[in-house]
């Protein structure tokens, strides 16, 4: 069945009303409207096909990617098998977002071991980076658009490959090779670029241009970056794609595609890095243990540090659970107005505490800690005007982590779920970073590099020059938001779910969460709903929530609204009570769902 976008707009006004909030009537004061164009914040939301299956089923960012993932679970692969394929055609047609050049993170759900797992492909800092390697003459960041992120000093050593290949070695049932295919053949053949790659070409071109081998991949003879509906061949992409095939990561870490790599980045024309052929082979995918939480009732798994995924929303959540349900439902202003409450908490222990937990010390067991959140929860006035936020102690984090300003984490990421015949599930999400990451292709391989540097703090260091804990060093991982997240219900899996989004991810994944499980929300409304977000104390509000005034009642509360499109992609799945698997896909980009 084909639905319209926030097709319960009407439905939305009338809880509204039905709280008696008078005021939502009036004219909003004070609100700031985005201008910007860029792809990922999508202003057109799409109709989508609201799919249910018995026994298996795939989600991701692509048409192409999710047939592809379809397939290799109707031939026999399982789920982790599925999502591998799945991302490696992404990289095909969706390059701007995740690809063999960045990393990622991923929850694997194992049915017959009722047990799950986390892996850790984050990218890490070559070994002669510097804390202070951003910051210009005068102390202070370099411009994060373009200058921070663009060219080769801003590429961390990608972990996507190693990762897939820890996945498939643990957890598949099908070669690295044979995940490969379905890339392969879509690299050689070609497919028409999607109205979303064709705008992110648009919206990024200047920078795309200062890289001969970025413009022979996407732009066309007359110099022009590819339009929507020209057909996009990656010869080069497949020829990296066969090699690792036929030689294992070995060919990209060790190998000829590294050194193609290492001297893109050292001979980058714009900003050359300093990576080496050992930073890439020193490179190791990571099993970490997954992050438990719970939430009335339900048992929640996702990444931990170096994310800052999973401990965030699952605070989130427990500051939330000290609360009663708002009576006006989920986008009252009282609902929202104590998710931002919630929200700003929960964010100020993340930028004191989170980093790479391999280089400091992040007291992940309390930031979760049930206790620790009533203790926060007792002292905030829930229905007080917002005001100032700080970093609480929770258990084990005596003496560490520094307060740290607002960080630039980018919105260009992807988001694959899966569940296959056997109940096994996935959730990965993986990152370039920003869209295009670093805008170096690799020459004659044809794939893209991460620009994961700048997810470090942009200032490494407070004002007595102490390191915060998501400071760049040598060999670190930058802290990320990617928030893959399974959640059980009595030992039985009911949804797997995640999203890009940069730092927002964490409360596009907690909304959904909040919808589903506390209002009883279908897992497709919950995710084509608007949204409502808070950095500092601007809430931005998607459409319709802006409309019925709405804003009036924030600005009361002390909120600074901004009426803005954001660049979700959720992608999820529901596990009935009967076993059937129910679609949640984002309208806002150009995902699908299928299965059988």
């Amino acid at each position: 069945m084909r639905v319209a976008p926030f097709r319960f707009r009407a439905a939305l006004v009338a809880a509204l009303l039905a709280a008696q909030l008078a005021a939502l009537l009036l004219p909003a004061a004070g609100l700031r409207a985005q201008s910007a164009a860029d792809p990922e914040d999508s202003g057109t939301l799409r109709a989508v096909d609201r799919v249910t299956t018995r026994s298996a089923m795939a989600v991701t960012a692509n048409p192409h990617a999710t047939r592809a993932a379809v397939e290799m679970l109707r031939s026999g692969g399982n789920a982790v098998d599925a999502a591998i394929t799945a991302e490696w055609v992404l990289n095909a047609v969706e390059p701007q977002s995740s690809g063999l050049g960045g990393g990622g993170f991923g929850v694997v759900y194992l049915a017959a071991r009722h047990e799950a797992f986390t892996l850790d492909g984050r990218e890490t800092v070559p070994a002669a980076a510097t804390a202070e390697m951003f910051l210009g003459p005068d102390g202070k960041p370099v411009k994060f658009y373009p200058d921070r992120i663009t060219g080769g000093r801003a590429v961390g050593v990608p972990g996507l490959l190693r990762m897939a290949a820890l996945a498939l070695e643990r957890f598949g049932t099908r070669s690295l090779a044979e995940t490969l295919q379905p890339a392969i053949r879509l690299a050689e053949q070609g497919f028409p670029v999607s109205a979303r790659l064709a705008a992110s070409l648009r919206h990024d071109r200047a920078r795309l241009a200062q890289f001969p081998a970025t413009r022979a991949v996407f732009f066309d003879a007359a110099g022009e970056p590819l339009a929507e509906g020209a057909l996009l061949r990656q010869p080069e992409l497949a020829r990296a794609f066969r090699a690792i095939a036929a030689q294992g990561p070995d060919a990209f870490y060790r190998g000829p595609i590294g050194a193609a790599l290492v001297a893109a980045v050292r001979e980058s024309p714009v900003a050359p890095g300093a990576m080496t052929q050992a930073d890439l082979a020193a490179y190791r995918a990571l099993e970490r243990p997954p992050v438990r939480g719970s939430y009335r009732g339900y048992t929640l798994y996702g990444m931990g540090p170096p994310s800052s995924g999973a401990t965030t929303v699952f605070a989130l959540l427990n500051l939330l659970e000290t609360q009663p349900l708002a009576e006006g439902g989920p986008f009252s202003a009282e609902a929202i107005h104590r998710f931002v409450q919630a929200a700003r908490l929960a964010y100020a222990d993340r930028g004191r505490y989170l980093g790479d937990p391999d280089q400091v010390p992040v007291p992940t067991a309390g930031l979760v800690d049930k206790a620790y959140a009533a203790q926060r929860a007792a002292a905030l006035d829930w229905d007080a005007p917002l005001g100032p936020v700080q970093a609480g102690t929770p258990p084990g984090a005596a003496g560490a982590g520094l307060p740290e300003p607002a960080d630039t984490e980018s919105r260009s990421t992807t988001h694959i779920s899966v569940a296959d015949a056997q109940g096994n599930l996935v959730a990965t999400t993986n990152t370039i970073e920003q869209a295009f990451g670093s805008g170096v292709v690799v020459p004659g391989w044809g794939f893209l590099l991460n620009n994961q540097l700048t997810d470090f703090a942009s200032q490494p260091r407070d004002d007595e020059g102490r390191l915060r804990a998501n400071a760049l060093a040598p060999g670190k991982r930058p802290r990320s938001s990617m928030a893959p997240t399974l959640v059980l219900k009595d030992g039985r899996p009911v949804l797997v779910l995640g999203s890009p989004g940069g730092s927002r991810i964490i409360q596009y994944v907690a909304e959904v969460l909040v919808r589903v499980l506390d209002y009883g929300m279908p897992l497709q409304d919950a995710i084509e709903a608007p949204h409502h977000t808070v950095s500092g104390k601007t809430t931005a509000l998607e459409t319709p929530l802006a409309e019925a005034g709405l804003p009036a009642v924030l600005e009361a509360l002390g909120h600074t609204v901004r009426v803005q499109r954001q660049g979700s992609g959720l992608h999820g799945i529901r596990i009935g009570a009967d076993g059937r698997l129910h679609s949640g896909v984002d309208p806002r980009r150009e995902g699908l769902a299928a299965g059988y």
